[in-house]
């Protein structure tokens, strides 16, 4: 009998509703391939109940609270309170986020520093981990976390669903952060991703799904899900020359080291 690797599906979102019909199928499957832990991102305050909802159904889950760049809108006055208390009553709420910038969608750099700003606060105030998204935005996004590092206000965290360039993730190393690789690490034209995996520091690296989005060849176009991470972290492997089970151990370690899972 084959005994499968234990992976962690470092990013994901269950809670949509594509996931309503069969998510007991979904949580089966993603047990069947190895995955014994996953951490859900939030991407506004009102999923917060359904998240927890969510991890009292299922004991292997964990999760973050916070405002996605492109949904700026859920922002208001009481937004910072309600994400403090979220995590306060909570401890499977292991990071703050899905946060950061976004400019391939949006262009209201202000509007979404604005919204980052004091979540990155909230995660140094409560020593929590931030979980980003950073697309078309990394430089605006190292402007930011390298001033806050200079003067000890940065926090932790993960660069997720990595699309960057080496020269890119190397500074994001540099502040201490570490990379996720989700489905696009399998697409045959992503070369720049494909050379951050080769050269990521085997400690500072993780997988994800970003479900259900993002779905990895030979899914691609398909609903993605948790059980699909195998396919990242065969890519992986595939791409820096380690066999599967060496991968599964070290993202699973980082993982349990950056977000402190049980």
């Amino acid at each position: 009998m084959t005994t499968l690797p234990t992976l962690i599906d470092s990013h994901c979102h269950i809670v949509f509703r594509n996931f309503d019909e069969d998510l007991d199928e979904v949580a089966s499957r993603w047990r069947e391939a190895g995955v014994q832990a996953l951490l859900h991102a939030c991407v506004e305050p009102s999923e917060i109940p359904a998240i927890r909802a969510l991890a009292d159904r299922f004991p292997e889950m964990r999760y973050s609270v916070g405002v996605h760049p492109l949904d700026t809108e859920h922002w208001n006055d009481d937004t910072v309170s309600v994400l403090r208390r979220a995590a306060l009553d909570d401890d499977r709420v292991v990071a703050i986020g899905e946060l950061g910038l976004d400019l391939f969608r949006d262009k209201n750099l202000a509007d979404q520093l604005a919204v980052l700003r004091p979540q990155l606060d909230l995660a140094v105030e409560l020593g929590l981990p931030i979980i980003v998204h950073c697309r078309d935005a990394a430089a605006p996004m190292l402007d930011e976390l390298q001033a806050r590092h200079a003067d000890g206000r940065c926090p932790s965290g993960v660069m997720h669903c990595w699309g960057g360039t080496p020269e890119e993730m190397s500074a994001f190393l540099e502040l201490g952060f570490y990379i996720s690789f989700s489905g696009t690490v399998t697409f045959p034209k992503a070369s720049a991703t494909h050379d951050c995996a080769r050269l990521v520091p085997e400690d500072r690296f993780l997988v994800e799904t970003d479900c259900p989005f993002l779905a990895p060849v030979p899914r691609r176009g398909k609903r993605n899900e948790p059980a699909f991470v195998a396919s990242v972290a065969a890519r992986v492997a595939e791409l820096r020359g380690m066999d599967l089970e060496a991968v599964a151990l070290s993202s699973t370690a980082n993982a349990r080291r950056l977000f402190r899972l049980p």
